[in-house]
């Protein structure tokens, strides 16, 4: 499988860097794209569907080819990976239905391959990330359309999902993912790829450390946190980071740069910490509204701002996984929270160039507004300030 990276700060751009790619009879099949809400969509897909490339797309809160980080551009990842090796499906949704539009997808994937692996991108705000992963997996051991399937449902094998939260430059009012004929805010997308021919081997990892001493969520309901310690959270989070804010005048924006700065860790035994963002805070009644859920009873701890051990730590797991799993790549994708581009600052560019050193092989990737993967010591699940890096390798006969 041969991949090519492309990037441009308009349509025009692409038109050329497109035209070029092809210049020594490269025919691609699939494009992923990763653009800014502000570029012209309908024109990169016009471009692409008259060439016949199915579309992976989603607009992004900053994009970024091999070691270069853009904003307001598009990038552009081109495969000629076989086309009986992947399928393309794109659902509408909604904060009623996710977990059903989600098994819906799995139930796809099952039927459709025997190793479904997903690669996949969520649009809208609101969207609940835990219950695109639940959904998924639930599909995905439920389909019963033949023997096959009912053999792999015994080994109760988790299936493999990686993906992002498309953004939006930061408005946090519509993201977008998009194919061909097709583009929506609250929608689901997803490339589901054939295991038994492209290898995908990924990593969700964040390198941060937590600080304090441990704390009890004693009041929560989905992604909103009431009550830390049996303390209102947000007057916790003012107290503990020694913060005086003026609630008239945009708590929210200190809140994001909490969120991005000091994250909360959900701590588990015997695996990794989860990663949760305060993305808005109600002053009337005084609780945090996070990224992700945020189970009442979870012991949190904050974590400190990253520095270089923190990018030390991302490419030593993504060693690990070549080490150990997938030596070689055709090509890679990933998918890096927008609050470690706010808190990294210039640093960022280094671990995105470290990351792609680590396989040397064509990548592109995009700042989400949440991540989807798996940790070292994990499961598949959803992420908030964290880097999911999936690498895909075809198998050969």
């Amino acid at each position: 499988m041969k991949s090519k990276s492309i990037k441009g700060h308009s349509t025009e751009e692409i038109k050329l860097a497109f035209t070029e790619s092809l210049s020594d009879n490269f025919k691609p099949t699939l494009a992923i794209v990763f653009l800014s809400i502000k570029q012209d969509r309908d024109a990169v897909c016009e471009l692409l569907n008259k060439a016949g490339i199915t579309i992976f797309g989603a607009t992004t809160a900053g994009e970024f080819i091999d070691g270069d980080i853009e904003e307001g551009s598009i990038v552009m990842m081109l495969l000629d990976i076989n086309r009986d090796y992947f399928k393309l499906e794109f659902l509408e949704t909604s904060e009623q239905t996710t977990l059903e539009d989600a098994k819906k997808l799995g139930v796809i994937g099952n039927e459709t391959f025997t190793n479904p692996a997903f690669i996949i991108a969520t649009g809208g705000i609101f969207i609940d990330g835990d219950q695109i992963i639940e959904g998924i997996q639930q599909g995905f051991g439920k389909s019963v359309s033949s023997v096959v399937t009912e053999q792999r449902r015994s080994t109760d094998r988790e299936v493999t999902i990686f993906g992002g939260m498309a953004g939006d430059d930061l408005i946090a009012e519509k993201p977008l993912v998009f194919t061909n004929g097709k583009s929506k805010d609250n929608a689901l997308i997803a490339l589901i790829i054939d295991e038994d021919n492209i290898d995908v081997r990924g990593i969700a990892t964040c390198g941060w450390k937590a600080i304090g001493t441990t704390k009890t969520v004693t009041k929560s309901e989905a992604n909103i946190v009431y009550t830390i310690d049996d303390k209102p959270a947000l007057d916790m989070v003012m107290k503990y980071l020694g913060l005086d804010i003026d609630f008239d005048t945009g708590v929210n924006d200190v809140l994001t740069n909490i969120g991005a700065y000091y994250p909360l860790q959900l701590e588990r035994e015997n695996v990794a910490p989860v990663m949760r963002t305060a993305m808005w805070g109600n002053k009337e009644d005084r609780s945090l509204i996070c990224a992700g859920n945020v189970p009442q009873g979870s012991k949190v701890r904050f974590s400190l701002p990253p520095d270089f051990d923190a990018i030390e730590k991302v490419v030593e797991e993504c060693m690990e996984v070549k080490q150990e799993k997938q030596p070689e790549a055709d090509a890679m994708i990933m998918f890096s929270c927008i609050s470690r581009h706010l808190s990294f600052g210039i640093m960022m560019s280094e671990e995105i160039e470290q990351v792609q050193q680590v396989w040397d092989a064509p990548m592109i990737g995009l700042f989400t507004y949440g991540e989807f993967g798996k940790s070292k010591t994990g499961k598949h699940e959803f992420h908030n300030n964290t880097c999911c890096v999936v690498a895909l390798k075809e198998i050969s006969i």
